[in-house]
């Protein structure tokens, strides 16, 4: 569907560009170390990747039943991830941390799913609507930046004594 469409093109231009952020704070990646010839065609930083792919997208989709990319944006966008893959997702550093964030994840679960009064109206209301509390809870926390994510937690988990000021 158009929709579903919309989506896969999203995410993959949401994920990448979280992604390079999350590996240049943790250290793994620098913005030069990403491959020219992507960044010379997506750009230079977070902000112009997004601001070009998101025109080159317009552009592109404009009286098309589908909303596409320009063949050259694709392929800097697939050689980008495919870098992504090598450098970050497969990095050990990265791949360290990994089971930190499962642990959190799935203690954030617990959680919500324990009390489920705790999530937005919008979430409560699906709840409310039939959909199970798991797929409620999971939607819930799918939809969470990693910032938010380790916040909630925090708020959770952390005692509030021990609060970095």
């Amino acid at each position: 569907t158009q929709e579903g469409n919309v989506v896969r093109i999203s995410d993959k231009i949401a994920y990448v560009n979280h992604d390079i952020d999350d590996g240049i704070r943790a250290g793994i990646l620098k913005e030069e170390d990403l491959p020219i010839e992507c960044t010379d065609i997506l750009g230079h930083s977070t902000r112009d990747r997004l601001d070009a792919i998101i025109h080159d997208a317009i552009y592109h989709s404009v009286g098309k039943p589908e909303v596409s990319l320009s063949p050259e944006f694709e392929r800097a966008l697939y050689q980008l991830r495919k870098y992504m893959f090598e450098e970050l997702y497969s990095n050990p550093v990265a791949k360290g941390e990994e089971g930190k964030a499962v642990d959190m994840i799935s203690l954030l679960f617990e959680y919500y799913s324990s009390h489920p009064e705790e999530m937005t109206d919008e979430y409560k209301k699906m709840i409310e609507d039939g959909e199970t509390v798991a797929r409620v809870v999971c939607d819930y926390i799918a939809g969470m930046t990693d910032n938010y994510a380790i916040l909630k937690f925090q708020e959770i988990y952390i005692p509030h004594f021990w609060s970095r000021t």
